[in-house]
């Protein structure tokens, strides 16, 4: 085994700590957004509407697909998190070899069940007929390389438990400048299409899986993928999974009612779908930095708490609480005055563009309650408390967000679809402040 890391979250003043993991992790993260983008955008202005609507439709489904291993990957980060607060290193590299092993598989195996069920998951979820050859080119070609995206992935997250968040930042800036250099190679001077969108994200992940991979056999002082170091530990891949399983559930099911939602929204036409997908997408990117310091402060918990050290827990949670409302406001003001230019990038279809800016108003209302919401979870992960986020998150979408969505839908059109995702949301955080505050998650930690 090689040396000790030094990226050790539990001592130092709480919100300079914070601030100095969170943001290489916010550049990585907006990075990885618009890695995800950059084929949205090149294909909107490049292919027309029909194929952003193609791509749009592809990713809610591929979300569900890789919702699968994502739960059980949170549950790893946690344990990571929570041995390395207690200086307990070999069982680091033992779960990140466990974590890691489980990934190859499982992205070999959606990868074939990906590519034979693409069709008729299209049909089924009332994708538009008109869009349909296109969604299912491009996802055939993209789904092929998940085995890539969840083993890369599944690094970066490790890396990030252990207090590591500078260098997942640089790899996945590599895999983003790839990706924008290939997408507009294969689609503007090679004019493959949309298959040439799939080619480029696949490709780049698979350059950035390969760098991540020398830099944790060659160079980083705890982890390792060399064959003697590959070993499989049932109890502590029990752990994770123990953790991580609530989350896995929670992911599945948020992508099925993100389908479920999708065939709402494509009831409204192709207009509807793209303005949708593109919006979306502005929407993602703004709520990576939400995340971001939901998944800061899932790691700055874990360790903390390994090391007993509730007080930084709550100083954590009261400091992320206040940079998530000053960043929901400004981010706000942005949709307000530039949400139309923000759809320019995508389109320049004015009825999509309308569509587009009327869910970023009506969604970029509830930026600080989402925020809020992921504050909470954060810590709550963190602890190892993962049950009760997912619980909830499936009564919010399930019970509230969907059927209040079909109904509001048919009374003020799509617009009915926006209010009844911020609705949801907001009875979300009620829920879990109330959770959060009884206390239950501080009997959750893994380390004895």
């Amino acid at each position: 085994m090689k040396g000790k890391n030094n990226n050790d979250l539990t001592k130092g003043t709480v919100w300079k700590v914070i601030i100095r993991f969170a943001l290489p992790l916010l550049i990585g993260n907006l990075l990885q957004q618009f890695y995800n983008i950059t084929d949205s955008i090149i294909v909107g202005q490049f292919l027309g509407k029909e194929a952003l609507a193609a791509v749009s439709a592809s990713f809610f489904i591929y979300y569900f697909i890789i919702s699968l291993v994502i739960g059980v990957g949170s549950g790893t980060t946690v344990v990571v998190s929570q041995f390395f607060g207690a200086q307990q290193y070999k069982k680091v590299q033992l779960a990140f070899s466990s974590f890691f092993i489980f990934m190859l598989i499982s992205g070999v195996i959606l990868s074939v069940a990906g590519i034979i069920f693409a069709e008729p998951v299209f049909r089924l979820t009332n994708t538009p007929p008109e869009v349909i050859p296109g969604a299912v080119a491009y996802f055939r070609i993209y789904i092929g390389g998940t085995f890539l995206f969840v083993t890369f992935n599944s690094i970066i997250s490790i890396l990030r438990g252990i207090g590591e968040s500078v260098r997942p930042m640089l790899f996945i800036l590599t895999t983003t400048v790839l990706n924008i250099l290939l997408d507009l190679l294969f689609i503007v001077v090679f004019d493959w299409g949309i298959e040439g969108a799939a080619r480029a994200t696949v490709i780049s992940q698979g350059i950035g899986m390969c760098v991540a991979l020398g830099y944790v056999n060659n160079t980083h002082p705890l982890l390792s993928i060399k064959k003697q170091d590959m070993l499989f530990d049932f109890r502590l891949f029990k752990e994770s999974l123990k953790i991580g399983l609530p989350t896995s559930v929670q992911q599945c099911a948020i992508a099925l009612g993100l389908i479920a939602l999708l065939g709402i929204v494509n009831s409204f036409g192709t207009n509807t779908l793209t303005a949708y997908g593109a919006a979306g997408k502005i929407d993602t990117i703004i709520t990576q930095a939400i995340l971001t310091l939901s998944g800061a402060l899932a790691a700055f918990c874990g360790q903390n708490i390994g090391a007993g050290r509730l007080d930084r827990v709550r100083q954590g949670v009261r400091f992320t609480m206040q940079a998530n409302i000053i960043f929901g406001l400004l981010t706000f003001a942005a949709i307000y005055f530039f949400g139309g230019e923000m759809m320019q990038a995508f389109t320049q279809d004015a009825d999509v563009i309308a569509i587009g800016k009327e869910y970023l108003l009506i969604v970029g209302g509830f930026f600080i309650v989402h925020g809020a919401l992921n504050v909470y979870n954060g810590a709550l992960r963190g602890a190892g408390d993962t049950l009760f986020p997912m619980v909830i998150s499936l009564v919010c979408l399930w019970l509230i967000r969907i059927p209040l969505a079909w109904h509001l839908s048919a009374w003020l059109g799509c617009q009915g679809i926006w209010w009844a995702i911020g609705i949801s949301i907001a009875i979300g955080l009620a829920v879990t402040y109330l959770y959060y505050r009884i206390g239950f998650w501080k009997k959750k930690c893994v380390v004895k």
